[in-house]
């Protein structure tokens, strides 16, 4: 699902500014919905989840900023890979931050889904796609970081792993508003764009925002921080068909390569610990959690 988001943010043809702002706004009032429904279950956020969701929110508002920058100058498929190059960041900053050590299926995964990621890339290409590929790879980073920032917090704000409405409507509610504040410094936002702009910014904000980050939101806190970053790895993979397909974004055989080579890293890394973790699981007199996004 939030493979689209990258081609549906070109084929609105808006201001990087003005598709960030109408994609998280739109988004609102249906995720408030799911977190009214959500509340009513599980009872109000507390004080503490609510500041996480509002500091994701921020670090979101930073990642779509310069991810929709990164989109013009280097087109949605390389932009999207570069983005989720987030995965060695997410994975030490987890080790650091949460304690969850790497496990040893990603740490043989994870260089073959960066070596993938950069070839895809372009960067060993004499003619890399692009208007001006080495701005877009700087913005590209910089979503990788914010990206991470984001992905680390919301998780941690998801409490035990039963909300996933309720933490991305405030996290996007909070985007909405940094957008709006910081959009000056991004090339300033258009607040009335016209159709078909509207019509590719609703799809964008209810397909990719709403129900693929619930689906994300609501895995988060059930896998390792480092797995979770890995599986998203799958984004920029279908991104890159999908840009070829719907706007004529033409991959190099190395791209291609670079795509399998992290179909590959991504469906090693994903694969859960078996009898090892059944007989510690048994022993603790616990049921292992190994669902996967």
């Amino acid at each position: 699902m939030i493979s689209t988001s990258g081609p549906l943010v070109r084929l609105s043809e808006a201001t990087p500014a003005t598709s960030a702002l109408f994609r998280c706004g739109y988004a609102v009032p249906a995720l408030a919905a799911l977190a009214w429904w959500e509340r009513r279950r599980l009872g109000a956020m507390s004080w503490r989840e609510c500041r996480r969701a509002w500091l994701a929110g921020v670090f979101f508002a930073l990642d779509l900023l310069f991810w929709h920058l990164s989109i013009g100058y280097i087109g949605a498929g390389l932009a999207t890979v570069l983005g989720n190059l987030q995965v060695v960041i997410v994975a030490f900053a987890a080790w650091a931050l949460l304690g969850e050590r790497p496990s040893a299926r990603i740490a043989v995964a994870t260089p073959v889904v960066l070596g993938g990621a950069v070839l895809i890339s372009g960067a060993f290409d004499a003619a890399p796609y692009g208007e001006d590929p080495a701005l877009g790879v700087l913005f590209g980073l910089l979503t990788s970081l914010t990206y991470a920032a984001y992905l680390l917090v919301l998780r941690a704000g998801s409490g035990t792993g039963r909300r996933a409405a309720g933490p991305l409507a405030h996290a996007t509610a909070v985007a909405t508003v940094a957008i709006a504040a910081l959009s000056p410094l991004f090339g300033g936002a258009d607040l009335r764009p016209e159709w078909p702009t509207h019509g590719w910014l609703l799809l964008l904000a209810l397909g990719p925002q709403v129900l693929g980050w619930v689906l994300i939101t609501y895995s988060l806190p059930r896998q390792p921080a480092a797995l979770t970053a890995l599986i998203l790895l799958i984004q920029p993979v279908t991104t890159v068909a999908l840009s070829a397909v719907l706007l004529g974004e033409r991959p190099s055989a190395l791209q291609l390569a670079g795509c399998v080579a992290v179909a590959l890293g991504v469906l090693y890394g994903s694969r859960p610990a078996r009898q090892p973790a059944l007989a510690s699981s048994a022993q603790e007199g616990q049921v292992p959690n190994t669902s996967t996004v």
